[in-house]
Order: C-alpha cells, then sequence, then structure tokens
C-alpha cells in the first residue's frame, strides 16, 4: 500500500486513477478546486464514480491557496504526489493566458515546495504534448521538447516543468514527469474531439472539424493510467516520460470511425485555428524499455467503450 494525493482528482484522469489506486488498496487522497472550466456537477459525480470503488479523503482547495496547501500535506504526509491539477484547453489559453499562468505555473509551484517539505519520496508531474511545439511528421522523443511552443498553455506546462526540475534538485525527490498524449475514454473531457464529437452525434447535432489531415496520438484513458502506474513502481530519480499509443490518426480517421457507430453524423468543416498543432506522435522507446508500458487498446476499440459509455451518460 501507498499513500498517495492525487490533485485535480476530480477530473477526467485524476478520477479514473483515483479509482484504480482505491481498487489496488491504496491509501488515497484528492485535492481538486472544481475549477469550472467545465461543469462542476460532471466532477462531482465523476468523484461518486470513484466513490463506488471506496473511501478516500477530499479536500476542496485552490492550491494557489499556499498555506492551505502546505496544510493539506503537512496533514496527509503523503509518500507519493501525482499532480494532475491544472487548467487544460489551447484555445481558452489564448483569451486567459494570466489564467494559465496561475493555475499551470503557480500552483505547481506551492505544490512542489509543500512536498518537499513534507518530505515526500516521489513527485509525479502531469505535462503535455503541447510542449513538443508543432514537430510535424516526426515521432517525438523526450529530449525535442526545445521550448518552442505554440501556445500559452504549452508554454505553461513547459514553464512547470522546469520548476518541477528545480525543486527536484533542491528537495532530493524522485520526480517524474508524464507527458501525456490526447487522451480519451469515459467520462472525457467535453471539449476534446472524441468527447465532443459523440456527444454531438448522440443529440444529431453536426460536428467541426478544423482544417485537413491533422493527426493526433489519441490514447485510451486505461493506458494512461497503467502507464502512470509503471511509473510510480520505477526506480528512477529524476526522468521524462512520453505516454501516448505511438499510432497517429489523422481527423478523416477518427471521423470516419465514429460514424460508424452514428451513420447519420454530418460534418462541417473550418479553417485551421490558431494554437493548434497540425500532428502529434510519441515516441515510446524509452517508456518501453524503462516501465515496459505498452499501451493495448485500439483507436476502434477505445471508441466503441466510449461510445457504449457515452450513451448512457449523454443520451437525452
Amino acid at each position: 500500500m501507498v499513500k498517495v494525493l492525487i490533485t485535480g482528482g476530480a477530473g477526467f484522469i485524476g478520477s479514473h486513477l483515483s479509482k484504480n489506486f482505491i481498487e489496488k488498496g491504496h491509501d488515497v487522497a484528492i485535492v481538486d478546486m472544481l475549477h469550472p472550466y467545465y461543469s462542476i456537477n460532471r466532477k462531482k459525480q465523476q468523484l461518486a464514480h470513484v466513490r463506488q470503488a471506496g473511501s478516500f479523503r477530499f479536500y476542496e482547495v485552490n492550491l494557489l491557496d499556499e498555506v492551505k496547501t502546505k496544510e493539506i500535506f503537512e496533514v496527509e504526509q503523503p509518500e507519493v504526489v501525482i499532480h494532475l491539477a491544472a487548467i487544460p484547453g489551447v484555445m481558452q489559453s489564448l483569451e486567459k493566458p494570466l489564467e494559465y499562468v496561475d493555475y499551470d505555473v503557480k500552483a505547481t509551484i506551492n505544490t512542489l515546495k509543500a512536498a518537499g517539505e513534507v518530505g515526500v519520496k516521489r513527485f509525479m508531474f502531469a505535462s503535455s504534448s503541447s510542449v513538443y511545439g508543432d514537430h510535424h511528421e516526426k515521432a517525438m522523443k523526450e529530449e525535442m521538447a526545445n521550448g518552442k511552443v505554440i501556445s500559452p498553455y504549452a508554454a505553461a506546462k513547459y514553464s512547470a516543468e522546469a520548476f518541477c526540475h528545480a525543486y527536484q534538485s533542491i528537495f532530493g525527490y524522485s520526480l517524474t514527469i508524464l507527458r501525456f498524449f490526447t487522451v480519451y475514454g469515459p467520462w472525457g473531457r467535453p471539449d476534446m474531439a472524441i468527447g465532443n464529437f459523440i456527444q454531438s452525434a448522440i443529440h444529431h447535432e453536426p460536428i467541426t472539424i478544423y482544417g485537413q489531415h491533422t493527426a493526433r496520438d489519441y490514447t485510451y484513458i486505461d493506458d494512461i493510467v497503467r502507464g502512470i502506474e509503471a511509473a510510480m513502481w520505477h526506480n528512477h530519480q529524476n526522468e521524462t516520460f512520453n505516454l501516448g499509443s505511438s499510432a497517429p490518426v489523422t481527423i478523416e480517421q477518427l471521423t470516419t470511425i465514429i460514424q460508424k457507430h452514428f451513420p447519420h453524423l454530418k460534418i462541417e468543416r473550418e479553417v485551421s485555428r490558431i494554437g493548434d498543432v497540425r500532428n502529434t506522435w510519441a515516441d515510446l522507446t524509452k517508456a518501453q524499455q524503462l516501465l515496459s508500458y505498452n499501451p493495448s487498446v485500439t483507436i476502434e476499440d477505445g471508441i466503441a467503450r466510449t461510445v457504449e459509455w457515452a450513451k448512457g451518460y449523454e443520451a437525452p
């Protein structure tokens, strides 16, 4: 059993991870401010879903509050911190960049500092494939991130990674940075393509595609959870890993797969948006060699599982 504190545990990835850890007998505490980036009621439902697995302690706290953050760490004394809390979304970061400095950078600093001051053994930070910028057709290796990002969201994540390294040097805890590639699945964020497309299809509404021939390394949530767990157990001091599927899917391929479930689906097209990368594609060599990470859920199977869940949750 490990004593784990998960920030952002009411979110999409956090709720799946928390449920998995509780089912495996770990002692779990969740910190989440229930930010209204998307429905607070949805996040409460996700917490209720976690509760089905067993008990956990929940703190509704804004990590920008340094004093309250430190108090939680002093009470919990976690062995491992998995810091998932952040504001996601490229488009909103273009409109409100300073919020991303607050919630994705400053809140991370408070969490890193509190973890070090109470003697946390391992700190795990959820980063993003967006830190690679737009590398077009190349599979992205961990060392390819060079700061040349194309959105405020990506800039905040890249900056937060730098602070992770700084505080690891100060406090000496083991540090794991995980760069997620387009995660989807049941309870997925409603603003992301797959969740948005399926919800629209269920309600017989058209979907909008921005640009042509863009591709994403869509990664099913169960594979991400397995990758996080593998990284938690691995004996390393300071490492960064890609967690993706290493199988980029074009937007045209994605809509074709979804249309198999919703033949009536109507598609509208718009020009590409500022801040959107054209292609993301994870090189998983490092995660495969050090973590034995091998994603197993195909895009076809993952979409089928997500549609099945959505028909029960999203259906009118």
